[in-house]
């Protein structure tokens, strides 16, 4: 017997479609049932990859008692964060101010008649333990509660209410320019703190703060104001960031592609999901180090294997990439559930099977590889070292491969997702069992891909970068449009749910560095018929449709969601906070000075200043929440574009410039090779290519 999930698109919602819990998809219809029959909303929240979203679907929503009780007093929602990053966004903060710290699954309680929270927390048991009440306790209490405490539920709701309004609406400050390059140096200082390594907790990727640290290093050069009031050497912290990527377990040195975070301070046992949003961002700053001048072969190889990963197992036939590869999977078929990691571990006696004594003594040498493992007694590959990896490891490491895949890394180019746990125990696979993969397309996530893929072109000159780049850009213009508007998500072809701020903000980003990279193309890829100015006017057109309909003309900024799909929510939010994604306000505010500076649009230079007016506030009070906001304002600060030929776009690009565009003279002054313009000032005409670098070089780090 299935729910109302069984139709979904979501694979999220589908994982729960045979629960005995009566879901509901987040609809109007479910809201106008819940305010007539009066009965407290239940709003579950979480994504398919998500560990302990699939412990509870497994536990607490397959339970008979929970669900009779559940049926009968509360109506359920369940949402896929994925697929409303808005409702996430609203109800999450609520959940963080009720108890102080959030996470996934989010399960909130909503008053039917105005949908405000009362109550969240994550997780919940089934019977109590790890310190929290069984499940059933919370759902009885809960509606005991809401029927007994009318009016402490009201100024609870009102308290909740007030604060999520507080925290939509900024305080506007004023500045000066003094006063930017001093906020901009306490942003950088910050970001670089929170990217130094440390010897607790979890190990994220943190991506847009490690960014922040390598832009701040052109700025605090030996002997400069930033350099002298820094604590930290942020060069050695931005490469060590590098470093733990491309050599810990949060790699995968086998397959290739980042997994999403490590369970410990050492880079060494990941939480097994492979997210495409990691995996854009990591490629594009693991380049950007690269072009900084650290040159290090492992990010080299790291960026490699990632793009195959990318091409044989989450690009669709269409083009696109897929979302999301679950953590889980299986070891044989007969068994119930799907086991952390397993795809990815090695036994000790596996290895010693499957190499030659040779080899798996410098495996031994490389890796962290025992006998006794480093996560269940099994072992997942962690690097102990930098530099090049010898032909016999190389050798060693194929061989894994063919163990997990059933072929060699050559021969095979496409391995076929599982889109279920159906399909993974059915489906004959010549080697392990995969885990299931999201085959939903995510606009905001394949633009942060698009992204990683033209920068590291631009730094390795590899075509088949592009390519993948140009033919994800390619099927979002073509299918991602209906009836005028942006759409955010695709289910086999079919695009649904209007945009939300990140996919304008990530997929212009997207657009406007493929037009960046678009010059660097010459005779070496012929796959693609589009030029620079392609890219640029589908750009402009884009951001014209964003400003519309999302952009607060009041407060400055940019909303999540459209102006006409906004009806449902309780409260307009402007996301200003980087999480394990850019904040879309501060990739957007960047893209605004990008384009003042390729059309010469003034316009869009006073949209900047006053989305960098609408959140300075929080960037004064609150550093450590907005790194992407601190580069938009770089990006204001330190904005350069050089006017010059293809060719010496194509020796620039691959220098790291983080502040600057490039855009192609149709004529030069004689004698000169190019032409530098800091912001709306322009300097004489470089008569070398010496000149001008120096010229850029003083240009971007003028703020």
């Amino acid at each position: 017997m299935t729910n109302r999930l069984a139709e979904a698109k979501s694979l999220y919602l589908r994982k729960h479609a045979e629960n005995p819990i009566d879901w509901w998809p987040w609809c109007d219809e479910a809201l106008a049932t819940a305010k007539a029959q009066n009965k407290p909303i239940f709003l579950s929240i979480g994504y398919s990859s998500c560990h302990w979203c699939t412990v509870m679907e497994g536990e607490a929503f397959s339970d008979p008692a929970i669900a009779e009780y559940m049926n009968a007093n509360f109506i359920p929602i369940k949402v896929d964060r994925e697929e409303r990053p808005d409702l996430d966004s609203i109800y999450m903060q609520a959940l963080q101010m009720m108890s102080g710290q959030g996470g996934w699954p989010l399960n909130a309680f909503l008053s039917p008649d105005d949908l405000v929270p009362f109550y969240a927390g994550t997780y919940f048991p089934v019977d109590p333990r790890y310190g929290r009440p069984g499940f059933l306790q919370v759902l009885q209490a809960i509606r005991r509660y809401y029927d007994t405490e009318k009016q402490d539920l009201r100024d609870r709701k009102a308290v909740i209410l007030e604060s999520l309004l507080t925290s939509a609406v900024l305080k506007l400050e004023g500045e000066t320019q003094a006063q930017d390059r001093e906020l901009l140096r306490q942003g950088w200082e910050t970001s670089t703190g929170i990217v130094t390594p440390n010897q607790y907790g979890n190990s994220f990727p943190m991506i847009p703060y490690a960014e922040l640290a390598l832009r701040g290093t052109r700025l605090s050069l030996p002997g400069s104001t930033w350099e002298r009031e820094s604590k930290y050497d942020a060069k050695e912290i931005c490469t060590q960031r590098g470093l733990d990527l491309a050599l810990g377990g949060i790699y995968d040195h086998v397959g290739g592609g980042f997994h999403r975070y490590t369970v410990d301070p050492t880079w060494t046992v990941p939480h097994f999901e492979k997210m495409l949003y990691d995996n854009g961002q990591i490629v594009e700053y693991l380049a950007n180090l690269w072009s900084a001048g650290v040159q290090e072969p492992a990010f080299k190889r790291a960026i490699a294997g990632t793009v195959e990963w990318l091409k044989r197992e989450m690009t669709a036939p269409e083009g696109y990439f897929y979302a999301a590869q679950d953590a889980d999977s299986f070891t044989t078929t007969e068994e119930a559930e799907p086991e952390e990691g397993a795809f990815y571990v090695w036994n000790y006696s596996e290895l010693e099977q499957l190499l030659t004594p040779e080899e798996l003594t410098e495996l031994q040498q490389a890796f962290t590889v025992t006998a006794n493992g480093n996560f269940e007694g099994k072992n997942v590959l962690q690097r102990r070292q930098a530099g090049e990896l010898s032909e016999t490891i190389e050798t060693a490491l194929k061989k894994l491969f063919v163990a997990r895949y059933g072929n060699t890394p050559e021969s095979l180019t496409i391995f076929p997702p599982a889109r279920n746990n159906q399909e993974a125990k059915t489906s004959n696979w010549p080697g392990r069992i995969p885990s299931v993969t999201d085959t939903k397309m995510i606009v905001a996530w394949n633009s942060l891909m698009i992204s990683g893929l033209a920068r590291a072109y631009a730094v390795f000159r590899q075509p088949s970068y592009l390519e993948l780049a140009t033919t994800a850009a390619n099927f979002i213009l073509n299918n991602q449009f209906v009836n005028g508007r942006f759409h955010r998500l695709n289910y086999e072809n079919q695009p649904t749910v209007l945009a939300q701020s990140e996919d304008y903000a990530f997929f212009i980003k997207a657009l406007l560095d493929l037009h960046q990279a678009s010059p660097l193309i010459g005779n070496e890829f012929s796959v693609t018929q589009y030029s620079p100015s392609f890219w640029l006017e589908r750009a402009i057109a884009l951001q014209e449709e964003f400003d519309e309909y999302l952009w607060s003309v009041e407060l400055g900024g940019y909303f999540n969601t459209p102006s006409d799909a906004s009806q449902d929510l309780i409260v307009r939010e402007r996301s200003y906070a980087d999480n394990a994604t850019p904040s879309a306000n501060g990739v957007a505010i960047a893209n605004l000075v990008r384009l003042a500076l390729l059309t010469d649009n003034l316009h869009y230079l006073d949209l900047a200043e006053q989305g960098l007016k609408a959140f300075r506030s929080v960037m004064s009070r609150a550093a450590q929440a907005c790194p992407s906001l601190f580069a938009a304002l770089d990006w204001y600060s330190n904005c350069t574009l050089i006017r010059t030929t293809t060719e010496q776009i194509y020796s620039l690009n691959s220098q790291y410039l983080p502040s600057t565009v490039f855009a192609v003279a149709s004529s030069l002054p004689e004698g000169s090779v190019g032409l530098v313009c800091q912001g709306l000032k322009c300097l004489p005409a470089a008569e070398s290519v010496e000149q001008m670098l120096q010229q850029v070089r003083q240009s971007q780090t003028r703020g």
